[in-house]
Protein backbone atom coordinates (compact mmCIF):
# COMPACT_ATOMS: atom_id res chain seq x y z
CA UNK A 1 0.00 0.00 0.00
CA UNK A 2 1.31 3.48 -0.85
CA UNK A 3 1.63 6.66 1.16
CA UNK A 4 -1.01 9.87 -0.19
CA UNK A 5 -0.91 13.62 0.78
CA UNK A 6 -3.37 15.87 0.41
CA UNK A 7 -3.41 19.43 0.69
CA UNK A 8 -7.17 20.58 1.00
CA UNK A 9 -9.92 18.94 3.14
CA UNK A 10 -12.84 20.64 1.27
CA UNK A 11 -15.32 18.51 -0.76
CA UNK A 12 -12.78 17.41 -3.21
CA UNK A 13 -10.45 16.44 -0.50
CA UNK A 14 -12.40 14.67 1.25
CA UNK A 15 -13.30 12.67 -1.19
CA UNK A 16 -10.25 11.25 -2.04
CA UNK A 17 -9.18 10.55 1.10
CA UNK A 18 -11.81 8.68 1.94
CA UNK A 19 -11.24 6.14 -1.63
CA UNK A 20 -7.79 5.87 -0.19
CA UNK A 21 -8.21 4.93 2.89
CA UNK A 22 -10.95 2.59 2.12
CA UNK A 23 -9.03 1.23 -0.51
CA UNK A 24 -6.13 0.25 2.67
CA UNK A 25 -3.61 3.06 1.80
CA UNK A 26 -1.81 5.43 4.27
CA UNK A 27 -3.23 8.91 3.68
CA UNK A 28 -2.38 11.96 5.40
CA UNK A 29 -5.14 15.54 5.03
CA UNK A 30 -3.62 18.97 5.09
CA UNK A 31 -5.88 22.06 5.75
CA UNK A 32 -5.26 25.25 7.45
CA UNK A 33 -8.36 25.42 9.59
CA UNK A 34 -8.91 22.54 11.54
CA UNK A 35 -12.85 22.92 11.50
CA UNK A 36 -11.98 21.52 7.74
CA UNK A 37 -11.31 17.65 9.56
CA UNK A 38 -14.83 17.60 10.75
CA UNK A 39 -16.00 16.50 6.98
CA UNK A 40 -14.03 13.58 7.91
CA UNK A 41 -15.86 10.30 8.85
CA UNK A 42 -15.41 8.85 12.44
CA UNK A 43 -13.73 5.68 10.78
CA UNK A 44 -11.14 7.54 8.77
CA UNK A 45 -7.70 6.45 9.45
CA UNK A 46 -5.34 8.48 8.17
CA UNK A 47 -3.54 11.27 9.68
CA UNK A 48 -5.04 14.61 9.56
CA UNK A 49 -2.31 17.74 10.04
CA UNK A 50 -3.37 21.88 10.41
CA UNK A 51 -0.83 23.96 8.73
CA UNK A 52 -0.05 25.34 5.45
CA UNK A 53 0.03 23.06 2.74
CA UNK A 54 3.13 24.35 0.92
CA UNK A 55 5.34 24.24 3.92
CA UNK A 56 8.25 22.00 4.61
CA UNK A 57 7.62 22.42 8.61
CA UNK A 58 3.21 20.93 7.33
CA UNK A 59 4.46 18.76 4.78
CA UNK A 60 7.03 17.00 6.93
CA UNK A 61 4.81 15.91 9.63
CA UNK A 62 2.66 15.01 6.68
CA UNK A 63 5.26 12.26 6.19
CA UNK A 64 5.37 13.85 2.09
CA UNK A 65 9.10 12.15 2.29
CA UNK A 66 7.36 9.15 1.66
CA UNK A 67 4.60 9.99 -0.80
CA UNK A 68 3.98 8.09 -3.31
CA UNK A 69 1.57 11.22 -4.81
CA UNK A 70 0.33 14.07 -3.56
CA UNK A 71 -2.57 16.14 -4.71
CA UNK A 72 -3.40 20.01 -4.03
CA UNK A 73 -7.03 20.72 -4.05
CA UNK A 74 -7.81 23.72 -2.03
CA UNK A 75 -9.11 26.68 -2.86
CA UNK A 76 -6.54 28.44 -3.74
CA UNK A 77 -4.70 28.17 -7.31
CA UNK A 78 -1.30 29.77 -6.36
CA UNK A 79 -1.42 27.57 -3.02
CA UNK A 80 -1.79 24.45 -5.22
CA UNK A 81 0.87 25.12 -7.41
CA UNK A 82 3.57 26.07 -4.80
CA UNK A 83 2.62 22.90 -3.16
CA UNK A 84 2.93 20.53 -5.70
CA UNK A 85 5.45 22.00 -6.71
CA UNK A 86 7.47 21.80 -3.75
CA UNK A 87 6.31 18.15 -3.39
CA UNK A 88 7.87 17.72 -6.91
CA UNK A 89 11.01 19.39 -6.96
CA UNK A 90 12.12 19.37 -3.29
CA UNK A 91 10.69 15.89 -2.09
CA UNK A 92 10.65 14.27 -5.14
CA UNK A 93 7.16 12.73 -5.35
CA UNK A 94 6.75 10.85 -8.15
CA UNK A 95 3.27 11.22 -8.78
CA UNK A 96 1.80 14.84 -7.85
CA UNK A 97 -1.21 17.01 -9.39
CA UNK A 98 -2.99 20.42 -8.61
CA UNK A 99 -6.52 21.62 -9.12
CA UNK A 100 -6.60 24.69 -10.89
CA UNK A 101 -9.70 27.33 -11.43
CA UNK A 102 -8.57 29.75 -13.70
CA UNK A 103 -8.46 28.11 -17.26
CA UNK A 104 -5.82 29.64 -18.54
CA UNK A 105 -3.54 29.33 -15.69
CA UNK A 106 -3.93 25.49 -16.11
CA UNK A 107 -2.92 25.93 -19.45
CA UNK A 108 0.40 27.14 -18.56
CA UNK A 109 0.83 24.96 -15.74
CA UNK A 110 -0.12 21.93 -18.25
CA UNK A 111 2.86 23.58 -20.55
CA UNK A 112 5.25 23.55 -17.87
CA UNK A 113 4.75 19.83 -16.48
CA UNK A 114 2.87 19.87 -13.77
CA UNK A 115 -0.25 18.01 -14.15
CA UNK A 116 -3.70 20.10 -13.55
CA UNK A 117 -7.63 19.16 -13.44
CA UNK A 118 -10.37 22.03 -14.04
CA UNK A 119 -12.41 22.27 -10.88
CA UNK A 120 -15.35 21.00 -12.22
CA UNK A 121 -18.13 18.35 -10.11
CA UNK A 122 -16.08 15.57 -11.59
CA UNK A 123 -12.75 16.32 -10.54
CA UNK A 124 -12.15 14.62 -7.97
CA UNK A 125 -12.32 11.09 -10.36
CA UNK A 126 -9.84 13.32 -12.28
CA UNK A 127 -7.58 13.75 -9.24
CA UNK A 128 -7.83 10.20 -8.81
CA UNK A 129 -6.79 9.20 -11.92
CA UNK A 130 -3.53 11.29 -11.63
CA UNK A 131 -2.18 9.76 -8.38
CA UNK A 132 -4.16 6.27 -8.28
CA UNK A 133 -2.69 4.82 -11.71
CA UNK A 134 -4.92 1.30 -11.22
CA UNK A 135 -8.18 3.76 -10.52
CA UNK A 136 -7.22 4.95 -14.67
CA UNK A 137 -8.02 1.41 -15.71
CA UNK A 138 -11.45 1.87 -15.66
CA UNK A 139 -11.08 3.92 -18.97
CA UNK A 140 -12.47 6.55 -21.07
CA UNK A 141 -13.69 4.44 -23.45
CA UNK A 142 -14.35 0.49 -23.54
CA UNK A 143 -15.07 -0.50 -27.05
CA UNK A 144 -18.46 -2.57 -27.85
CA UNK A 145 -17.30 -5.73 -26.69
CA UNK A 146 -16.03 -4.97 -23.60
CA UNK A 147 -12.53 -6.45 -23.97
CA UNK A 148 -10.74 -3.31 -24.65
CA UNK A 149 -10.71 -0.40 -23.13
CA UNK A 150 -8.62 3.49 -22.94
CA UNK A 151 -7.36 4.80 -20.72
CA UNK A 152 -4.23 6.38 -18.91
CA UNK A 153 -1.23 4.29 -18.38
CA UNK A 154 1.28 4.68 -15.11
CA UNK A 155 4.52 5.02 -16.83
CA UNK A 156 7.68 4.91 -14.61
CA UNK A 157 10.38 7.95 -14.93
CA UNK A 158 12.90 5.18 -16.41
CA UNK A 159 11.28 4.89 -19.41
CA UNK A 160 11.54 8.33 -20.00
CA UNK A 161 13.61 8.50 -23.42
CA UNK A 162 12.43 5.45 -24.89
CA UNK A 163 10.79 5.43 -28.14
CA UNK A 164 6.77 4.73 -27.76
CA UNK A 165 7.40 1.31 -29.76
CA UNK A 166 9.34 0.06 -27.36
CA UNK A 167 6.49 0.81 -24.76
CA UNK A 168 4.23 -1.24 -27.14
CA UNK A 169 6.42 -3.80 -27.71
CA UNK A 170 6.98 -4.24 -23.83
CA UNK A 171 3.38 -4.34 -22.39
CA UNK A 172 0.12 -5.15 -23.95
CA UNK A 173 -0.81 -1.90 -25.32
CA UNK A 174 -1.32 0.44 -28.38
CA UNK A 175 -0.47 4.24 -27.64
CA UNK A 176 -3.41 6.27 -28.77
CA UNK A 177 -2.23 9.17 -28.06
CA UNK A 178 -0.02 11.41 -25.85
CA UNK A 179 -0.75 14.37 -23.24
CA UNK A 180 2.21 16.77 -23.61
CA UNK A 181 2.08 20.03 -22.27
CA UNK A 182 -1.69 20.61 -21.92
CA UNK A 183 -2.29 19.28 -25.18
CA UNK A 184 -3.16 16.08 -26.82
CA UNK A 185 -0.30 14.91 -29.44
CA UNK A 186 -0.51 11.86 -31.67
CA UNK A 187 2.06 9.53 -32.84
CA UNK A 188 4.74 9.26 -35.15
CA UNK A 189 7.20 7.12 -36.02
CA UNK A 190 10.09 7.61 -34.01
CA UNK A 191 8.79 9.32 -31.09
CA UNK A 192 9.97 9.17 -27.88
CA UNK A 193 8.76 9.48 -24.16
CA UNK A 194 9.48 12.69 -22.26
CA UNK A 195 9.28 14.02 -18.67
CA UNK A 196 5.50 15.26 -18.16
CA UNK A 197 3.80 13.18 -20.83
CA UNK A 198 0.61 11.22 -20.02
CA UNK A 199 0.34 8.31 -22.01
CA UNK A 200 -3.48 7.00 -23.59
CA UNK A 201 -3.49 3.48 -25.03
CA UNK A 202 -6.00 0.82 -25.45
CA UNK A 203 -5.43 -2.52 -23.73
CA UNK A 204 -7.52 -5.45 -23.00
CA UNK A 205 -9.68 -5.12 -20.07
CA UNK A 206 -7.68 -8.32 -17.92
CA UNK A 207 -4.20 -6.96 -18.76
CA UNK A 208 -4.16 -4.30 -16.18
CA UNK A 209 -1.57 -6.09 -14.06
CA UNK A 210 0.75 -7.65 -16.68
CA UNK A 211 0.44 -3.49 -18.16
CA UNK A 212 1.46 -2.40 -14.58
CA UNK A 213 4.08 -4.82 -14.23
CA UNK A 214 6.57 -3.81 -16.74
CA UNK A 215 5.31 -0.17 -17.19
CA UNK A 216 5.36 0.82 -12.94
CA UNK A 217 8.64 -0.02 -13.07
CA UNK A 218 12.35 1.44 -14.41
CA UNK A 219 13.07 -0.84 -18.23
CA UNK A 220 15.88 -3.82 -17.58
CA UNK A 221 19.55 -2.42 -18.61
CA UNK A 222 19.69 -4.41 -22.58
CA UNK A 223 22.24 -6.57 -20.52
CA UNK A 224 19.87 -8.21 -18.06
CA UNK A 225 17.37 -8.75 -20.64
CA UNK A 226 19.48 -10.94 -22.52
CA UNK A 227 20.53 -13.07 -19.45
Amino acid sequence: MAHFVIMGCGRVGVTLAHTLDDAGHSVAIIDQDDRAFRRLRRSFSGLKVSGVGFDRETLERAKIAEAYAFAAVSSGDNSNILATRVARETYHVPHVVARIYDPGRAEIYQRLGIPTVAAVRWSSDQVLRRILPEHSLHGDFREASGRLILGEVNIHEGWYGYGLEELEAAAPIRIAYLSRFGEGVLPVPGMRLQQGDIVHAMMPVNADKDIEKVLSVAPKPITEQNT
